[in-house]
C-alpha cells in the first residue's frame, strides 16, 4: 500500500487550516450574540413552523400570545424567520415590546421578518450557537406546532432541563390537537412501556390551548420564589 498521497496530505493540511478559521468564526458569533442579548430584558422564546401562513389559526394564536406576554413585561425572542416566528415578532412589535430575532442562514425558508427591532436582529451561521442564545436568555419557551427544527429545539431544551445543565424554566406546548399524540406516546411508550424517562419528566411539557392559561402558567412560575428568577441562565 502506498499510504496517503501527497495530494491527500495537502488536502488534509488545508482542512486543518480551515478548522482554525472556523474557531474564530464561532468565537465571533458568540461575542456578537452575547453583546446583543445582554442588553435585552426578561424575554420568552416562541418556537414554531416557518410554513404557517398569515391568517391561519396558529399564526394568529402566536401573535396573540406574544402581545399578551409583552403586556406582562416580557420581550419576545424567535428564530427570526417567517411563519410562527413572524407572528410572534409582529405581536411584540405592534404592542411596543422588545422583538428579538435569532436568524439562521439556510438555503431555503429563512429570511428575517420585518417585525424584528433593528438593534435586536442577530444572524447566525451555526445552529448550536443560536441554540445557546435561546436557552441562556429565555425565561420560558412557548412551543407552537412545527417541524423538525421545532422538535430539535424542544427536545434539546428538555434534555438540558432534565440533566440540570440549565435551570428549570417553563416549556409549554400550545395546541392539544397537534401535540396530544406526541404527549400520549411519551406517556404510554417512552414512560409506560419502555421506562426511558421518569414520571416527573411529564411535568416538563404541559399542553395548553388557551392564551390566558399560557400567560398564567409563566406568571405563576415566576411568582413562586422557590422556582425561578428572571435572569439569564448562568448555568451555561
Amino acid at each position: 500500500m502506498n499510504g496517503i498521497s501527497t495530494k491527500g496530505k495537502r488536502q488534509w493540511e488545508a482542512i486543518k487550516g480551515e478548522n482554525s478559521w472556523t474557531m474564530f468564526k464561532v468565537m465571533s458569533e458568540f461575542v456578537d450574540g452575547f453583546e446583543t442579548m445582554d442588553k435585552v430584558g426578561p424575554s420568552v422564546t416562541i418556537f414554531g413552523s416557518a410554513r404557517i401562513k398569515v391568517g391561519e389559526k396558529y399564526y394568529e394564536l402566536g401573535k396573540t400570545i406574544a402581545r399578551r406576554l409583552v403586556e406582562e413585561g416580557f420581550g419576545i425572542i424567535t428564530g427570526g424567520g417567517p411563519g410562527i416566528m413572524e407572528a410572534a415578532n409582529k405581536g411584540a412589535f405592534e404592542k411596543g415590546g422588545a422583538s428579538i430575532g435569532l436568524n439562521i442562514s439556510l438555503p431555503f425558508e429563512q429570511e428575517s421578518n420585518k417585525y424584528i427591532d433593528s438593534d435586536k436582529l442577530i444572524n447566525f451561521k451555526y445552529f448550536f450557537i443560536r441554540k445557546v442564545m435561546f436557552v441562556k436568555y429565555s425565561q420560558a419557551f412557548v412551543v407552537m406546532p412545527g417541524g423538525f427544527g421545532t422538535m430539535d429545539e424542544l427536545f434539546e431544551t428538555l434534555t438540558l432541563i432534565q440533566t440540570k445543565k440549565i435551570s428549570k424554566i417553563p416549556v409549554i406546548l400550545v395546541g392539544s390537537e397537534y401535540w396530544g399524540g406526541l404527549k400520549d406516546w411519551i406517556t404510554n411508550t417512552m414512560l409506560g412501556t419502555e421506562k426511558n424517562i421518569s414520571a416527573i419528566d411529564l411535568d416538563l411539557i404541559p399542553v395548553i390551548d388557551d392564551v390566558e392559561e399560557v400567560v398564567k402558567y409563566i406568571d405563576d412560575f415566576y411568582s413562586d420564589p422557590g422556582k425561578g428568577k428572571l435572569k439569564p441562565n448562568y448555568k451555561l
